[in-house]
């Protein structure tokens, strides 16, 4: 028998659900704190959470048996996930559970944003009667801007639709065929700050997205711009918003979310009457709560008799033969994947991975899914491994073609991803040094050798002399350390491109300076 323990309060209908199954046993002990659960864990083959559990690297020390975790839900944030998947424990969430329930917050806060109903009905319960006060404004007709097209975002457009708004959006990786295919018009993330009457956040919250909505974005938009955000608190700027609110450049802003949850009953926004506030009510519906329930017990149960594997969030555990001679192809594979997503857009198509030597003769399609994983990480709401990233390309109309080809290309092993878009391709190809460490050894047709790893920044420029000094001597002057730098050189086209490995972050204000320098053509940091 599989047991399966049950540590935070679930549906009676997902407990049906999981005692149903033959060769599951299941324990119901909803409230476990941590070391409460770390004196029982054990003894069972499954969990299933919510978000009250706190499954640590404490608790996982103590899971001798544990062979999957089931969220119910989306956010994994309360599960160690490193340190299960190095005990081989597979993690499972429920990515579409919350999704449509989400979308209908995301669509209820911009209908009472543009009509005032809280307001008006605070008004009415004071006893009063004023109907010039709250005069509102018609949405249909107007523009919505999405900023990102997943799961929740691409309902919001469906749904948009069917009120008559003009729906654009963003996303650096949804293909704009695939938008056309949903009736949304693809386009740059400036171009949708200036056109849009209402733009709607549903993206991740990452270094790319943080404060994404902020000073700067508002100088861009419409006066009277209103704003939602039922994605993630940070993505919106809130002392920036703040002062867009009292100064009228925004007409009003609904939000579910927030950079400090629960909010502070200080926090300016409280005392603002052109802003709608709920606290992160995204996913609180019954059917939500109960879909969720019902799809994680299922899929733990299945995985526990069966051996399926759905939503799955780290790499499920190989014998320790094929770990050891694959694992550090996997994160080759990965790192070149997260340095292309970090590059400019390219309206993607397609993602091709091919693989020579070593790596082709153990197999393309794990490496090429973790490469595929790398490259759409920093762009999608929740986490991407091998086993979802290649539904989440096909939802965003990517296809990933895997290739093994008998040249080595000079290497005795190597790995080559390239991203195909209808603007441009990005093309990087690694090997593994003598220790087995991962080397990037082409990039965008330049010949290089260089560590992947760390901060780096890459740049593109003319080579004209004076212009690597430049780059050392400001750097220098900020105070951001040097460890590596390698240069590639087009001789052809009188052009370098070069990788620098610094220390610790490198602020905006650095990478503007660096973009200012005579013959520079384009900078990217990029986070490894």
């Amino acid at each position: 028998m599989a047991k399966v323990l049950v540590s935070d309060k679930l549906s009676d209908a997902g407990l049906e659900i999981l005692k149903g199954f033959p060769g599951v046993e299941v324990e119901y002990k909803p409230g476990l704190k941590e070391d409460e659960l770390r004196e029982v864990i054990g003894g069972f083959d499954g969990l299933v959470i919510r978000s009250g559990s706190k499954v640590t690297a404490k608790v996982l020390e103590a899971a001798a048996r544990l062979k999957v975790i089931g969220r119910a839900g989306i956010g994994v944030d309360n599960v160690d996930i490193p340190a299960a998947s190095k005990k081989g424990i597979i993690v499972m969430n429920t990515p579409t559970g919350n999704a449509v329930t989400t979308a209908e917050h995301a669509i209820t806060l911009m209908l009472s944003l543009a009509r005032k109903i809280p307001q008006a009905t605070a008004s009415m319960k004071s006893g009063k009667w004023e109907k010039a006060k709250f005069e509102g404004r018609e949405i249909t007709g107007k523009t919505l801007g999405v900023l990102g097209l997943g799961n929740i975002g691409r309902i919001v457009a469906n749904r948009a639709q069917g009120l008559q708004l003009n729906v654009i959006g963003y996303d650096p990786v949804l293909s704009s065929e695939r938008a056309k295919e949903i009736g949304v018009e693809l386009v740059s993330v400036d171009e949708l700050f200036r056109r849009s009457d209402i733009i709607t956040c549903h993206t991740p919250l990452t270094a790319d997205t943080k404060n994404l909505i902020g000073a700067e974005s508002f100088k861009k938009m419409k006066d009277g711009v209103l704003i939602v955000n039922a994605a993630r608190g940070g993505i919106v700027d809130e002392v920036a918003i703040v002062d867009a609110l009292k100064s009228g450049k925004v007409g009003g802003a609904a939000l579910d979310v927030f950079v400090e949850e629960p909010c502070s009953p200080e926090h300016p926004l409280l005392k603002l009457d052109n802003v709608i506030l709920t606290p992160h009510l995204g996913a609180s519906t019954s059917e939500a709560q109960e879909r969720v329930s019902l799809e994680i017990c299922e899929q733990v149960a299945k995985y526990l008799t069966t051996g399926e594997i759905k939503n799955a969030l780290n790499v499920p555990s190989l014998s320790k033969e094929v770990a050891a001679k694959l694992e550090p192809y996997l994160l080759l594979s990965r790192k070149l994947g997260l340095l292309l997503g970090q590059l400019e857009p390219v309206d993607v198509r397609e993602v091709r991975v091919t693989c020579t030597g070593e790596a082709g003769e153990m197999g393309v399609r794990p490496i090429a899914n973790v490469a595929l994983a790398g490259y759409l990480a920093r762009h999608c709401e929740t986490p991407i491994n091998q086993v979802s990233a290649p539904h989440e390309a096909k939802e965003r109309g990517i296809s990933l073609v895997e290739v093994v080809e008998s040249n080595t290309r000079g290497f005795a092993s190597a790995v080559q991803v390239t991203v195909i878009g209808a603007i441009d391709t990005h093309t990087a190809t690694g090997t593994l040094s003598a220790d087995g460490e991962p080397r990037l050894v082409h990039l965008n047709g330049y010949e290089l050798d260089a560590h992947i790893h760390g901060s780096l920044i890459l740049m593109h420029n003319d080579d004209r002399a004076g212009v690597i000094g430049k780059v050392g001597t400001m750097l220098g002057e900020r105070g951001i350390n040097i460890s590596r730098m390698q240069l590639g050189l087009d001789k052809k086209a009188g052009r370098a491109l070069s990788l620098w490995t610094v220390d610790g972050t490198v602020p905006d204000a650095a990478v503007e300076e660096l973009r200012k320098i005579e013959f520079m053509r384009s900078v990217n940091v990029v986070e490894l």
